[in-house]
């Protein structure tokens, strides 16, 4: 056990795969992740300001797109910072405590991100298959209580995930990805421990797979109730309200599944790399555009708050 830790304690520092270490191209590199950043950042931000200030948007379904835009924010705030960092100063550490926070952050956010999807889908399912019920069930207390339950499983979900990684011996410190990536981690360990996050990364596959069943069951019963509302006007309406949420699940679904879907293989490659940043980054950046697209209050609320 004492050589298990001087093992793990020997590496101070991780080293994270560059895109490239022509320098030309990683100042090319850093401004487009700085683009890509600030869209993301901007259009979350600007449905936080919305939502809290516009009182026609204090309402459960906008309230659980509040807690989704900070959760993005924070997604992918802890990937592409650092991206941005190495590429402009060509220096690709990250030290031991920085891979662990990274590690940590984005379990939490991402698994939040996940929770919240699903409770946005129970929010829906209420509004269109149980209207009158719907004060009953979607009360304030009850919208806290569940923002704080997905909080509450983000947090057990990152110290779960965290502590499992990080309780191996690494034998090497070169990480085949640009941030500090659980499975790519796990390929560096030198014990039998490293089972105990696989065992983990199944559990919240299966986790994953059953929250996706639900929300398609969900969507299958309010695509009935939309179809048995007698006017087109009040079908367009009900889809409306429905059709955001069902593109950003699409979204971090299919991003998911074309990450981790993929053969597992022990070297990089640019397909990679690609994978990393289609599930790091773009979903971060649709989601607001999505959302103030489909929906005439927020852009009616973001319209008020621009001009």
């Amino acid at each position: 056990m004492k050589d298990n830790m001087i093992n793990v304690t020997s590496i101070s520092t991780f080293l994270l795969l560059e895109f490239t270490n022509v320098r030309d191209l990683q100042i090319a590199y850093f401004f487009v992740f700085l683009a890509l950043y600030l869209m993301a950042i901007t259009g979350n931000l600007l449905i936080i300001i919305a939502v809290t200030l516009d009182l026609h948007l204090h309402t459960p379904m906008f309230f659980f797109l509040l807690n989704l835009a900070v959760m993005d924010i924070g997604t992918i705030s802890v990937t592409v910072p650092k991206s941005m960092a190495m590429s402009l100063t060509n220096n690709r550490s990250i030290s031991f405590s920085g891979c662990v926070a990274q590690v940590f952050s984005y379990f939490f956010c991402l698994s939040s991100d996940f929770f919240l999807l699903i409770i946005m889908a129970l929010d829906r399912y209420v509004a269109i298959c149980n209207p009158l019920q719907y004060g009953r069930v979607m009360h304030k207390g009850a919208c806290l209580q569940m923002v704080a339950t997905v909080w509450i499983i983000g947090l057990s979900y990152a110290i779960l995930h965290t502590g499992g990684t990080f309780a191996n011996t690494f034998c090497s410190n070169m990480v085949n990805q640009f941030f500090c990536e659980v499975p790519q981690l796990l390929k560096l360990t030198c014990s039998k421990t490293f089972l105990v996050e696989g065992g983990l990364l199944i559990l919240s596959c299966i986790i994953g797979l059953g929250g996706f069943i639900f929300i398609i069951i969900t969507y299958v019963q309010i695509f009935a109730a939309v179809l048995s509302i007698p006017s087109v006007h009040g079908q367009k309406k009900a889809l409306s309200t429905c059709l955001p949420h069902l593109v950003v699940v699409s979204v971090f679904i299919f991003s998911a599944v074309f990450a981790y879907g993929k053969p597992p293989s022990n070297t990089s490659s640019d397909l990679d790399l690609a994978v990393a940043v289609i599930y790091a980054i773009i979903p971060p950046i649709l989601n607001p555009f999505i959302y103030s697209m489909r929906n005439k209050e927020l852009k009616a609320a973001l319209r008020k708050l621009l001009f």
